[in-house]
């Protein structure tokens, strides 16, 4: 069901990207309302305030996978670590891509569960769900550990 985990993101025209926001979180889950702050902030600037919900959602899934799964233990007491993750948003044309930024090298990894009830372990189905794709890429140089993306189509009016 969910295949996408090591999919390249989709080309995208550096000519065609319209408007692109990034911030820092810090290694603590009050991050997560830290990115929906954010994320609504340049949705309403963006004039894209009604894709909130559904952009929201996987926003906080992959902020929080990426501060669950992927700094280490001690990363609350690291200042090095305090932004280490990052978020990124990016409208092009016709999509807006949200992308989370890790240190990690791990493989996203989605979780087969059929308890409907689990409070943990459908980040990733949820993301599915509520995108229209979405998938990861390591990175390469200095920066080390991987972006996992998620893409939303856009109207062609908005």
């Amino acid at each position: 069901m969910l295949e996408p985990l090591r999919q390249g993101l989709p080309p995208l025209d550096p000519d065609a990207v319209s408007n692109a926001a990034s911030c820092a979180l810090p290694a603590r889950y009050d991050a997560v309302r830290e990115a929906r702050r954010f994320t609504r902030r340049t949705l309403d600037q963006w004039t894209l305030g009604d894709r909130f919900d559904d952009i929201c959602l996987v926003v906080s899934e992959l902020v929080t996978n990426a501060l669950r799964h992927a700094l280490p233990e001690d990363a609350g007491r690291c200042p090095d670590e305090a932004s280490s993750v990052r978020l990124h948003l990016m409208r092009c044309t016709a999509r807006l891509v949200c992308a989370v930024r890790d240190p990690s090298h791990d493989t996203p990894v989605a979780r087969d569960s059929d308890d409907c009830s689990a409070e943990s372990g459908r980040g990733l189905f949820l993301v599915d769900s509520f995108s229209d794709s979405w998938g990861w890429h390591p990175l390469a140089g200095t920066l080390g550990g991987k972006v996992v993306w998620a893409l939303f189509r856009l109207q062609p009016d908005e």
